[in-house]
């Protein structure tokens, strides 16, 4: 089971989450079209055609021309994205016996609303609505046309949900989707059985006959629009479920998925990092010959807890499947004048990467969202032992430079290849942590680190290395294969409390 899992999440890993649900919606609207052939929707394949390229073709011309004017960069990939969600939120028009030109309009405000919208209704650099739902809205507002989420077509179920699934899987957002299912199907289906319907069609109906799957996997969980950490995430889920399913009218104005969305997309700008900060970048070094840690000097000071990451907008002209938006953990304390990065450059680079090596002193790139829940309790007292395997170090370099004077019981426990690639051992000697290496090739590490010798890392050496993990608060992080064979160990070494991060890139 393990090794399957960890087939996959190198699978994922090729792929950022911009790029999977570019694919999966693609997938989607292919899929759309074979069911119109079947006869199991009912819109004409043709009106299908024309929708799609409507939507794609003003929402990507729309983008550019709002780039263009705002003098920034466009991004190709959140415009074919955005128009992919429009051509499932509203009704293909009718084209025989005659052109529903009202119609066409809607689609084609929502369209250049949502481009707009990134730029317009925005704060330093980063919106502030998901740009579909508020495309929608308006639209609705003029009365042109009126979003019907579609996509909540029982026959499109059957590859919805998968879809949905991996998206959600590979974004770590189960959870947040989780909490709001159950909320939107509790309330939807308390309503339903009021009405005389039968248990099992009012726990059903919401799911096959509402947007909730489509709306949860592909808007909802919006990174740009998220707030950072994971509780408020859910919180979040339970306040836009309960504003989805629960009727009311204000004015002209009544409940519609697009409204709770952009209600929820209010409260998460109100709590998170509030818009995307300039970095200028000062320089590099290299931490080992296959790491590097890259300096930053930000515009304004960036609120962040030591473990969590930033996301780095780095446009350069070729992306490849990874796109143009990374993620990399700070190694760097709050406060710090510069912001660092620890970087695995090991060959072959993606084009990202080698954008981020390419960079000269004086350039900017843009931070467009910080987040992550892989941060230290704040009870001084309580016992860690901190997995580290190769570049998983990273976070726990912005942890252990961030202890104040009041020095904690922590065990540091650190898999490298050799000594030469051991990152950070400035600040693993500063940091007072008890280190142990465990280095592969056999030799010997500094002299402040205990030497585990080549021995493999399960659940018997581990407890003879560490004999009372059980008291300990486990946090995990490499790559996703080690991710999961170290807290494997650490659960079999008696460990109970285990927090992961899996470097599998964005």
């Amino acid at each position: 089971m393990i090794a399957l899992k960890s087939r996959v999440d190198a699978w994922l890993g090729h792929f950022t989450m911009y790029r999977l649900i570019l694919w999966v919606l693609a997938v989607l609207v292919v899929y759309s079209m074979v069911l119109d052939v079947l006869g199991w929707l009912t819109f004409g394949l043709p009106e299908m055609l024309v929708h799609l390229v409507l939507c794609l073709g003003l929402t990507y011309a729309s983008g550019r021309l709002a780039a263009m004017l705002f003098r920034v960069r466009p991004h190709s990939e959140s415009s074919l994205i955005t128009g992919l969600l429009l051509y499932f939120l509203f009704w293909p028009t009718q084209l025989t016996p005659s052109v529903q030109l009202p119609h066409l309009a809607g689609v084609a405000l929502a369209c250049v609303v949502a481009s707009f919208s990134k730029f317009v209704l925005a704060f330093r650099g980063r919106h502030i609505f998901n740009p579909a739902a508020a495309g929608a809205f308006v639209a609705g507002l003029t009365g042109l046309n009126i979003a019907t989420w579609w996509a909540a077509t029982p026959a499109m179920l059957w590859l919805l949900a998968p879809g949905v699934l991996l998206v959600l899987y590979r974004t770590l957002k189960m959870l947040m989707a989780g909490a709001f299912l159950l909320v939107t199907v509790s309330i939807v289906g308390t309503i339903l059985l009021r009405s005389g319907m039968a248990a099992g069609p009012a726990l059903w109906q919401p799911i096959s006959q509402q947007p909730l799957l489509f709306f949860v996997g592909f808007m909802l969980t919006e990174p740009l629009t998220l707030p950072p950490r994971r509780w408020q995430q859910v919180a979040l889920a339970v306040v836009v479920g309960v504003f989805f399913a629960v009727p009311f009218s204000l004015g002209v104005v009544a409940n519609s998925p697009e409204l709770a969305l952009l209600i929820g997309n209010l409260l998460a700008f109100l709590v998170g990092q509030r818009g995307g900060i300039m970095l200028t970048f000062n320089g590099s070094r290299p931490l080992t010959p296959f790491t590097t840690e890259f300096r930053f000097e930000p515009q304004r000071p960036v609120r962040f807890l030591p473990g969590q990451f930033m996301e780095l907008n780095l446009p350069h002209s070729r992306p490849d499947g990874k796109g143009r938006r990374r993620v990399f953990s700070m190694t760097s304390a709050p406060g710090a004048p510069e912001l660092t990065f620890g970087v695995g450059t090991a060959e072959p680079h993606s084009a990202a990467k080698r954008a981020l090596l390419a960079l000269e002193p004086g350039e900017c790139v843009r931070g467009t969202a910080v987040g992550g829940d892989f941060v230290l309790p704040p009870d001084a007292g309580k016992p860690l032992l901190l997995i580290a395997a190769g570049i998983g170090i990273t976070p726990f370099l912005s942890q252990l430079a961030s202890l104040d004077s009041e020095r904690r019981d922590i065990v540091v426990l650190y898999l490298a290849p050799s000594a030469a690639e051991l990152a950070g051992s400035d600040v693993l000697a500063a940091s007072g942590a008890r280190v142990i290496a465990r280095l592969s090739d056999g030799s010997p590490p500094p002299s402040f680190m205990h030497d585990a010798g080549r021995s493999r890392i399960d659940g018997d050496s581990l407890r003879e290395l560490i004999p009372d993990i059980g008291t300990r608060d486990v946090y995990v992080s490499g790559s996703p294969a080690n991710v999961d064979a170290l807290r494997s160990a650490a659960r079999h070494a008696g460990a109970r409390r285990i927090r992961v991060d899996a470097f599998a890139g964005y």
